[in-house]
């Protein structure tokens, strides 16, 4: 083979082989946090799962530690999310779409401590996770 073309394709191969590796080790986006850790951290205490559907959609099913914070109560009720980022909150609905604009919400309002679950409620259902029927308030 050619030396000339030999090395070329040897440095390819290397650029690509550096380039994979780079991609397989690249963190998810900040924004967002997978359906498995939501569950675990909120379910250990170690993050607060808030759930930005309407009363009549949680009722349907929930995670057992989640706080309902209906997305158009979000405003009128901030005091109610903590802003420290040692307080991870994480927000969830059915899938993603409002829970996604309520972190743009929030994030624009200077809380950096928020993500929103990957999937949603949805999801959450679809794979068949427990869920709990809320108490009537």
């Amino acid at each position: 083979m050619n030396p000339l073309i030999r090395r070329s394709f040897l440095c390819l191969a290397a650029a690509f082989g550096v380039a994979t590796a780079l991609h397989a080790n690249a963190a998810p986006p900040a924004d967002t946090v997978s359906l498995e850790v939501a569950r675990a951290d909120a379910e250990a205490g170690r993050a607060l799962l808030v759930d930005v559907r309407e009363p009549h959609e949680h009722a349907t099913g929930v995670s057992r530690v989640a706080k309902l914070l209906p997305m158009r109560e979000i405003g009128a009720r901030l005091a109610e999310i903590p802003k420290d980022a040692a307080q991870p909150v994480l927000l969830i609905c059915n899938t993603q779409n409002r829970s996604r604009a309520v972190w743009q919400a929030l994030r624009d309002r200077g809380y950096t401590n928020v993500r929103y679950v990957e999937g949603g409620m949805s999801e959450w259902v679809r794979r068949g996770l427990p869920l709990v029927k809320p108490a009537v308030r």
